[in-house]
């Protein structure tokens, strides 16, 4: 591989290492006699299909070169940092022909204009199906303020697409992002889930209609960049899951790559942990249930960073236990701390035969650390729930910190 190219790699890996909406699940393509790569795998950079082979999938910006100059981005108009393009036949022909690399994720600065940008983009994926027959994972970023045609012509080479929100709230993406706004951002979705849901009532009707973005969409969004709360972000996410082809709301902990920018807070580092709860409560909305309202209400606005959402939930209500676990329904049980999906599963399946107990649970796989304050079984029945001992002493016995166990050795003489 020739040097320059090597040395744009580097370049270019770098600027996309913080969009983090790049998951590669949701699709798999039949295999293709004469063609490479595969969609068996779930993650971007590396990952690995169900037979245990490595999957290579490369993370890559077609450019770091920007006319924007949003606040908040490491590429930005205003920076002065290595700028590096590569050409579509370089992405094509130096990667996927050698068979090094088996997925693609492409993002990209915006050169000239959006239509420009996304053109190129285009005919890296055309490119790589029609001509290289490249039948792996193919994830492009479509630019905000690109024309629907480009948009519709990347749908049918791409497995899944995206357009980051970057800020929860138009009022602040216009403060650090002047050159957006909302409208350039939700019409390419609205592209995106119109060609999705128009190539599913084709292939309701004719078996070999090609597909458009089989995987489905996906967002952004920057966290603690702004001063939005968790319920401002819950909210806005679960509005977008209301779109039928939203399949993942990702959340990234804003990292502070342009200090002297006075438009942003001065923090050390990225709130990981705050990203951590997020995720912790968008898995909430999506799979057990829960509003985001529920989650973050208008008196807690923010979600507790000691404890994860679904708890901090089970200690604002305890009203709602104790839960029998040989009488409640499913949706009842996936509120209790401490059962998860696949536990709740098994609990309705199992008390059919058999009276469950704290061993049953424990064996079925709930942490019972958390759910025995909130359950009712044969051995727990009054005195040590949450109503009982009161949410503020159920908290303080779950956030307590473990004791370190003695070390056997203490106390003797040790000879080295």
């Amino acid at each position: 591989m020739k040097e320059t190219v090597l040395e744009k790699l580097k370049v270019l890996a770098e600027s996309a290492k913080y969009d983090v909406s790049c998951a590669s699940s949701g699709v798999t393509r039949r295999h293709r006699a004469g063609g490479v790569g595969s969609t068996a795998g779930w993650g971007i950079c590396h990952s690995f299909t169900a037979d245990g082979r490595c999957v290579s999938l490369l993370k890559i910006m077609l450019t770091n070169v920007c006319i924007y100059d949003c606040a908040y981005c490491i590429n930005r108009r205003s920076n002065d940092i290595r700028r590096a393009a590569f050409t579509p036949d370089e992405l094509t022909i130096e990667f996927y022909r050698r068979n090094y690399i088996e997925g693609l994720f492409l993002s990209s600065g915006v050169v000239r204009n959006p239509d420009y940008t996304m053109e190129r983009m285009v005919r890296v994926a055309r490119d790589l199906r029609t001509v290289h027959r490249f039948n792996g994972y193919i994830h492009l970023k479509s630019i905000p303020g690109a024309s629907p045609e480009l948009v519709a012509e990347a749908g049918r080479y791409a497995d899944r697409m995206s357009v980051n929100i970057e800020i929860p709230t138009e009022r602040n993406l216009l403060l650090l992002a002047p050159d957006k706004n909302y409208e350039s951002i939700y019409r390419p979705m609205s592209y995106i889930q119109q060609g999705v849901l128009q190539s599913a009532e084709e292939r309701g009707r004719f078996r070999h209609a090609p597909r458009f973005a089989p995987a489905g969409q996906s967002t952004q969004m920057i966290v603690g960049a702004t001063d939005e709360s968790d319920r401002d972000i819950l909210l806005l996410s679960s509005s977008l899951y209301d779109r039928p082809t939203m399949k993942r709301v990702y959340y990234s902990g804003f990292i502070p790559v342009n200090p002297y920018d006075k438009r942003l807070p001065a923090l050390d580092k990225a709130p990981l942990v705050r990203e951590n709860r997020l995720y912790q409560a968008d898995w909430l909305m999506r799979f057990y249930g829960f509003r985001a309202e529920e989650i973050a209400d208008e008196q807690t606005p923010r979600l507790d960073l000691d404890i994860d959402p679904k708890l901090a939930w089970a200690l604002r209500h305890p009203e709602f236990f104790p839960v029998d676990v040989n009488r409640a329904d499913y949706e009842a049980l996936l509120r209790v701390p401490g059962v998860g999906v696949k536990s709740a599963r098994l609990i309705v399946s199992s008390r059919r035969y058999r009276t469950l107990t704290m061993q049953s649970l424990r064996q079925i796989g709930v942490v019972m650390k958390k759910a025995q304050y909130f359950v009712r079984c044969r051995e727990l029945t009054t005195g040590q729930g949450v109503n009982e001992l009161r949410p503020e002493q159920v908290r303080r016995l779950l956030t307590a910190p473990k004791r370190q166990k003695p070390d056997k050795n203490e106390g003797q003489l040790t000879l080295f």
